[in-house]
C-alpha cells in the first residue's frame, strides 16, 4: 500500500467515478484502475461495487476512506510542522453522541475555528463498541460519551459536566396526570429510546430489568425523531435535559415526576493515553472544557 494509491482511492471514493478521478489526478483511467486493483489485492477485499458505469463504496471501502482522510491530513500536518511555512492545517476526527454534537459542540467549534480556521473537523456519532480501537489506532482523536465512567486502562477520561436525564411524555399521555410515576407504572408502556446516543439508555433498561417490567421498546438513530414520536403521543422517552429543554419550556412535552429520584449522567471527554496532543487538538479539548463546562 502506497500513499499515492491512497490519494487515488480517496479521489475515486469522493467523486464515485474512475473517469472523473483520473481527470482530477491528471492521469489516464487505466492508471487509476490499476492502483485501485492493487489496493484491493493488498487488502483482499473489494473496495468498490461496480454497477455499470457507476461505482459505490463497499463497507470495507467506507472504513478505508476514514483512514485515508486521516492519513492524507496527517501528511499535510507533517509538512506544515516540519517546514513551518503555512498556517496549521489537517483534520481532527471527533466522535460524539447526538446530544453532545447538537447542543454542546457548536459552541466548541466556533471557539476552535477562531484559532485554527484551516483545520478540518470530522464529527460523527459515537459507536461505543468500536470507540476504543478507533482511539487506539488514531482514526479518532477525541471522543465524548454520556456515561459515568470508562473501564479501560488504555483510555483517559475527564468529566466535563453532569447532564440531567428526563423522562418525558406528551401532556395528554396517561402518565402526565400522575403526581408520581413509579417503575411499575412503566409496565405496558411504549418507550422510545436512542439507539446510539451512548450508554444512558441503559438507565431505562436497568429500571425495567430490576422491576421485572415488560414494555415495548422502539429504538431510533435520531434524537429528533424520538421527540417527534413523543410529540405525537406514541410513547414516553428518556433523554438528556438539553435535548428536551425547548419542548418542555413550550409545554409541548412534560417531564414525569419519577419516584426514584433524579436521573443523571456524566459528560466524558475521552482520548487514548498515548495520544500525541497537537496544538490544534489541545485547543479543541480546552474549548470543550470551557464551553461544555459552562453549559452543563
Amino acid at each position: 500500500m502506497e500513499l499515492r494509491e491512497i490519494k487515488t482511492f480517496k479521489s475515486v471514493a469522493t467523486l464515485l467515478s474512475f473517469n472523473r478521478a483520473a481527470e482530477a489526478l491528471h492521469c489516464v483511467q487505466s492508471t487509476v484502475s490499476a492502483q485501485i486493483k492493487a489496493l484491493e489485492e493488498d487488502f483482499g477485499v473489494p473496495l468498490f461495487d461496480r454497477l455499470g458505469k457507476r461505482v459505490f463504496l463497499t463497507e470495507a471501502g467506507q472504513v478505508l476512506l476514514r483512514y485515508a482522510e486521516k492519513m492524507l491530513a496527517l501528511e499535510d500536518e507533517i509538512f506544515v510542522q516540519v517546514t513551518g511555512k503555512e498556517e496549521p492545517c489537517g483534520l481532527l476526527s471527533v466522535r460524539a453522541p447526538q446530544t453532545v454534537g447538537t447542543y454542546y459542540l457548536p459552541g466548541v467549534i466556533e471557539a476552535f475555528n477562531k484559532r485554527f480556521p484551516q483545520i478540518s473537523l470530522d464529527i460523527s456519532s459515537c459507536a461505543f463498541h468500536a470507540l476504543q480501537q478507533e482511539l487506539k489506532s488514531g482514526i479518532t482523536d477525541v471522543a465524548f460519551l454520556l456515561t459515568d465512567m470508562i473501564s479501560s486502562q488504555e483510555l483517559k477520561s475527564e468529566v466535563l459536566g453532569i447532564e440531567k436525564l428526563i423522562i418525558a411524555a406528551h401532556p395528554k399521555h396517561e402518565l402526565a396526570t400522575r403526581s408520581v410515576v413509579r417503575p411499575e407504572d412503566l409496565k405496558g408502556q411504549t418507550l422510545l429510546l436512542p439507539k446510539h446516543d451512548c450508554s444512558y439508555k441503559m438507565v431505562f433498561e436497568q429500571i425495567l430489568t430490576a422491576s421485572k417490567i415488560r414494555a415495548t421498546v422502539i429504538e431510533y438513530n435520531s434524537v429528533e425523531a424520538i421527540k417527534q414520536c413523543v410529540l405525537r403521543g406514541l410513547g414516553i422517552t428518556l433523554l438528556p435535559e438539553s435535548a428536551l429543554q425547548a419542548e418542555i419550556e413550550q409545554k409541548r412535552l412534560l417531564p414525569l415526576p419519577y419516584s426514584e429520584g433524579p436521573l443523571e449522567t456524566a459528560i466524558l471527554m475521552i482520548w487514548h493515553k498515548d495520544k500525541w496532543i497537537s496544538p490544534a487538538l489541545k485547543c479543541f479539548m480546552n474549548a470543550a472544557r470551557t464551553i461544555i463546562g459552562k453549559l452543563a
